[in-house]
């Protein structure tokens, strides 16, 4: 079997939401860290790119789905951090209750 570059891209996208799941569960990342949403939706992307080459409807809609949830996180993060509402631990500068 010999991979292409757009399986390759598609495989990189999955290690990275695999990777970034691995970290919520060990508690070395949180959910609420903008850093979370963005690994999430870029992995996702990353899958999308590749279902373009290679279509499955199935696979296309999951990972559109979890993209557009990811990009929810990261507006709401960003929606939070102008509030000034941040606490440092999820980069911003002030203790708040999500």
């Amino acid at each position: 079997m010999e991979l292409s570059f757009t399986d390759l891209i598609g495989i990189f996208g999955v290690t990275i939401i695999v990777i970034t799941y691995i970290l919520l569960q060990v508690e070395k990342m949180d959910a609420q860290d903008l850093s979370f949403s963005l690994l999430n939706a870029v992995g996702a992307f990353l899958i999308i790119v590749s279902l373009l080459f290679e279509w499955n409807l199935a696979s296309f809609l999951m990972e559109f789905i979890w993209m557009m949830i990811s990009l929810y996180g990261v507006l709401k993060y960003y929606r939070i951090k102008k509030k000034g509402a941040v606490p440092p631990e999820h980069g911003g500068n002030e203790e708040a209750d999500y």
